[in-house]
């Protein structure tokens, strides 16, 4: 099976065990052939082509294309690997969100495994669609081997801003690593918020799954605050293994990010969720 075939096959086969199913009511996968909305002689190949200059069908179905433009990675001039020299995608993830009060769109392209990192190597872009469709900004946003949208993939945090999430991960038999950027537009331009590192792990006695909620909290503007909780579950499996299996248990890890005004940025409220990913480390 083909590489581009057999990541895809395996994100449809097992991301529903890590995570539950995916968010329909935001992200769309359209045909990249057809027209975006409101510019018919515009397609989604065209705006493609703005971060893959070379993108184009092939008899097989997918969209191959060589080098995307030169763009940074999310989390600075240190993250990050090289993008592959060839790239092959049945389509993108698309996303309408508001940035500074403006209708945006963005693009989420991944672009398959870096050939000098562990990391795999997936592009976000923005743009700008209310007059000639412009690219105002890309970035390689692949934290881990596969990258998404993450439900609910946006979180108003006023009448004119969203933060996106994003996530990258791997998994093997009884292990899901996770990775969740929380990005934000400002300026017409990709900025990090935070990363939340979480772990899933299936053995024979026992499942451990730790999953992601988030939150508005309603008040101050134009920057609302917002709450990320994540739940730690830990569930009995029923079976006879050699070891006791332990109790059933849920808890709540809640972190509140505010908005700093002489920082210019959120700011997490407490160093929780650093504290989970530190513990969550000890058991790989």
């Amino acid at each position: 099976m083909k590489p581009t075939l057999l990541r895809l096959a395996l994100a449809l086969v097992l991301l529903p065990w890590l995570w539950g199913p995916a968010s329909a009511e935001d992200v769309g996968f359209p045909d990249l052939g057809s027209a975006i909305p409101g510019h018919k002689d515009v397609t989604y190949l065209d705006l493609g082509k703005m971060v893959i200059p070379d993108l184009a069908p092939n008899a097989d179905g997918f969209y191959h294309g060589t080098l995307p433009i030169e763009m940074r990675h999310i989390e600075g001039p240190d993250g990050g690997g090289s993008p592959p020299e060839t790239s092959s995608l049945p389509n993108a993830a698309v996303l309408l969100i508001k940035a500074g009060g403006k209708d945006r769109l963005t693009m989420l392209f991944d672009l398959g495994d870096s050939p000098d990192s562990a990391e795999g190597y997936a592009v976000l872009a923005l743009y700008d669609l209310t007059g000639k469709p412009t690219l105002l900004d890309a970035v390689n946003v692949a934290v881990d081997r596969s990258t998404y949208f993450r439900e609910p993939n946006k979180l108003s945090v006023g009448a004119g801003d969203d933060v996106l999430i994003t996530m990258s991960t791997h998994f093997n038999s009884s292990q899901g690593y996770v990775i969740t950027p929380l990005i934000m537009v400002r300026n017409d331009k990709f900025e990090l918020i935070d990363m939340i590192y979480t772990f899933d792990e299936r053995l024979c006695t026992y499942s451990r799954k730790q999953d992601i909620a988030f939150r508005t909290i309603p008040g101050s503007q134009p920057h609302a605050a917002f709450k990320v909780t994540v739940i730690d579950a830990t569930i009995p499996s029923g079976d006879s293994c050699d070891d006791a299996p332990p109790k059933a248990s849920s808890k709540d890890i809640s972190v509140i990010y505010r908005w700093n005004k002489k920082a210019s940025r959120y700011v997490a409220g407490s160093n929780a969720l650093k504290r989970l990913s530190a513990e969550n480390e000890k058991r790989f």
